[in-house]
């Protein structure tokens, strides 16, 4: 749990990655907070997979909720990036970075639907009869 409560923190400020707090804690600035930030949402990622996989004992490890909330978390920030963020791209960035953000949604798709179904298939339900074998 604290790890998680330490990765959401830190994935927090670095999404932000206010100046002031860079210049407070005395270590490097970044020309652009686009990477820092990009950290950021994939720490916070990891803390909030940390914390679904706290709250389900017995889960066996982060598994496939805990690689959506991370792939989530990363395309979130990107595409905020490429639609508020203002950079200065070429075409080819612009798309490049678009493809990962469709990549990593379509991923965490395919492992919501993956979780879906094995969930569905360990309570022993078919679509016909839930609840039987």
């Amino acid at each position: 749990m604290v790890d998680a409560i330490v990765n959401l923190a830190l994935g927090a400020l670095l999404m932000a990655f206010p100046a002031p707090l860079v210049r407070l804690l005395g270590v490097p600035g970044a020309a652009s907070a686009f990477y820092p930030s990009i950290l950021g949402a994939v720490l916070f990622g990891i803390g909030i997979a940390l914390f679904i996989d706290w709250s389900r004992p017995g889960a066996g490890g982060l598994g496939l909720r805990g690689a959506i909330a991370i792939n989530l978390c990363g395309a979130a920030a990107l595409a905020a990036w490429l639609i508020f963020g203002g950079l200065d791209l070429p075409s080819r960035g612009q798309v490049f970075l678009w493809l990962l953000v469709l990549l990593l949604g379509g991923l965490s798709a395919v492992e919501a639907a993956v979780a879906v179904i094995r969930g569905h298939r360990q309570a022993g339900g078919t679509r016909e009869n839930p609840g039987q074998p």
